[in-house]
């Protein structure tokens, strides 16, 4: 059976620029957007041009410079907005422009002072309107993660009766459990009139950690667009990692969902991103942590000697990353010794190695880590070492 093709929509240049003390300059977001076309995403969301003059700079810039990608430009139901964001994607060979507005009853009545009818009216009138710029129009019912249903597929009917080509159903506050935006996304699917002439997107932010999982039930209750970010990064605690996502569909191949992405590029995608923004992922983050493919218990350690896919269920080499890490520290135990002992030069046999180990746990004890040159020391201070050195 064939595998469904899930677009991967990238807001790194957006969305995840909204990260304090992040902002990116015209040659850094030109410099990223490159990689990322390069990657294999399907949409670079490139900016909100109406933003600032700076943002539209950019947004225009990386739409004459893709290639292969959509470029899209965020706006607000809003004309001048939106005739702002025609103008900076026009370059692009692919342009695309996403608008929207909030439709959660905490939005319409606290954000816009309206009502229901009149925000059917905005997103009919906005959808129509960047239509008569660009094809590919995406809507965003801001904050649908906590618009009831029902309603949620009124607003979903009116712009696909505009033209919208893709309807981006966003947790905006993190709030659904992922049962609950599955179930969200299914009831679309069943009660939107025209819903096959728009592709559902999903963009899932991770104030309760959640983000990941939600797009996960998203696309396996029929989203066919993921809206993500590289390292997750966004506002506040962030959207769902494009690594992450990305990964899960490949390694879970029975889930029948493929990506275009090159995966092999992605740790270098984690690590220039993070360059350019200043701020890098935790060593635990899943795929592109630094300790992601790391070992430090004698018992993990000792597995992925013996075999890797013990403590392991993806290769590093999958994800751009050369080597596991086998990390000493005192919970190492003697199989890791033996292993950083044979590639420092050194054959040690059972009785040496338990001689050797004793002097190792001392070390280690007083230090958070032993590094590969501490290896030696820790060798040649052993009570065997003459032995081993005449070996």
């Amino acid at each position: 059976m064939p595998q469904d093709k899930v677009d991967i929509f990238d807001t790194s240049l957006r969305d995840g620029e909204q990260v304090p003390g992040c902002k990116l300059n015209t040659e850094q977001k030109l410099i990223l957007a490159d990689k990322l076309d390069h990657l294999g995403v399907d949409v670079i969301e490139a900016g909100f041009p109406a933003s600032s003059p700076g943002d539209y700079k950019s947004v225009v810039e990386i739409s004459k410079l893709v290639k292969n990608a959509r470029v899209c430009g965020l706006s607000r139901a809003v004309k001048k907005d939106i005739e702002v964001a025609a103008e900076a994607v026009k370059h692009a060979k692919r342009p695309r422009i996403h608008t929207g507005i909030g439709t959660s009853d905490s939005h319409i009545k606290y954000k816009f002072n309206s009502n229901r009818k009149e925000i059917l009216e905005r997103a009919f009138e906005a959808v129509s309107y960047a239509k008569t710029f660009v094809e590919d129009v995406e809507f965003y019912a801001e904050d649908a993660g906590r618009t009831d249903n029902e309603y949620l597929a009124k607003v979903c009917e009116v712009a696909i009766k505009a033209g919208a080509t893709v309807l981006n159903i966003p947790d905006t506050t993190g709030y659904c459990l992922p049962s609950e935006y599955g179930e969200k996304i299914k009831y679309l699917k069943n009660h939107v009139k025209d819903i096959h002439k728009a592709t559902i997107s999903c963009h899932c932010h991770n104030d309760l950690g959640l983000a990941t999982a939600n797009s996960l039930e998203a696309i396996k209750n029929g989203a066919r667009q993921v809206e993500c970010t590289i390292n997750g990064i966004g506002e506040r605690a962030g959207n769902t990692a494009l690594e992450e996502i990305v990964m899960i569909l490949k390694q879970h191949a029975d889930l029948n969902f493929d990506t275009d992405i090159n995966t092999k590029n992605l740790f270098k995608m984690s690590q220039l991103i993070s360059k350019q923004m200043g701020i890098y992922p935790q060593p635990n983050k899943a795929i592109v942590g630094t300790n992601a493919f790391a070992h430090s218990s004698g018992i993990h350690q000792d597995g992925v000697i013996k075999s890797r896919d013990t403590y392991e269920i993806m290769n590093p080499e999958d994800v751009g990353v050369t080597e596991s890490a086998i990390v000493l520290t005192a919970r190492s135990g003697r199989a890791a010794l033996a292993f950083k002992a044979k590639n420092a030069g050194y054959n040690l046999t059972k009785l040496q190695l338990d001689e050797v180990y004793k002097n190792f746990l001392n070390f280690a004890d007083k230090n958070k880590e032993v590094n590969d040159d501490d290896i030696y020391q820790i060798i040649e201070t052993s009570k065997v070492f003459e032995e081993i050195k005449s070996a």
